[in-house]
């Protein structure tokens, strides 16, 4: 697998709540370079890089990051705004302690709600593993294959864990047909890069994709 192949899987990320727009420029400019599947952006940078870039980038935004628990109304909104500012991609966060509560119907519910307002654009659903256990990972397979959304993804790289092979492997089981699987945190090495990619997953969420095709190891995200 060629870099450039494996770069067209990437969602180069950055996410740090101290992000400052010079490394918002830097990673939009390596995507645009490299040609990485998306930039993954705070919201509050989706408007000025879509003014600044267009067409050069793919724009992915997160929505109730990265603890979940925002009410649904309010995720809507941030999907709403987030699209009507030039983004194409949202990545949201569920309800952990909905899905903790066992309240999957519930959950399930919220990301239909959720793709209603994203329409024709990629919704991705971050349902945290590292808090699940192996059953609500299973039902999430379920909630997601259900509510008609996108993708499936491990993890927000703000928890205590991020992607494993393993739950790459159990959701390959459980997801439906129309979904596919991003991997985020815990992805260090080109290595680990390509092992995800082959196990299966169409995008990896990371800030160090282009370190880590240049020998190095991930740093953050």
């Amino acid at each position: 697998m060629t870099n450039n192949e494996i770069l067209k899987h990437i969602d180069h990320t950055q996410l740090k709540p101290f992000a400052t727009w010079q490394d918002i420029e830097k990673l939009c400019d390596e995507a645009v370079q490299y040609q990485t599947a998306s930039v993954c952006i705070p919201p509050a940078y989706i408007k000025r890089v879509h003014d600044k870039y267009d067409d050069k980038i793919n724009i992915c935004t997160v929505v109730g990051f990265p603890l979940g628990y925002s009410v649904t109304a309010a995720k809507v909104a941030e999907v709403e705004q987030a699209l009507a500012e030039g983004c194409n991609e949202i990545d949201m966060v569920v309800n952990i302690s909905d899905v903790k509560n066992g309240a999957f119907d519930k959950v399930e519910e919220e990301i239909r709600t959720l793709k209603k307002a994203c329409g024709n654009h990629i919704l991705k659903v971050i349902i945290e593993t590292c808090f699940l256990t192996k059953e609500e990972k299973i039902a999430m397979c379920k909630a997601v294959t259900n509510a008609g959304a996108d993708y499936i993804k491990t993890s927000t790289g703000f928890g205590t864990g991020g992607a494993t092979i393993e739950d790459i492997r159990l959701f390959k089981e459980h997801i439906g047909e129309n979904v596919k699987m991003k991997a985020a945190g815990g992805v260090k090495t080109k290595e680990d890069l390509i092992l995800f990619l082959e196990e299966g997953c169409d995008r990896i969420g990371t800030s160090s994709a282009v370190g880590m095709l240049q020998g190095g190891q991930a740093q953050g995200y």
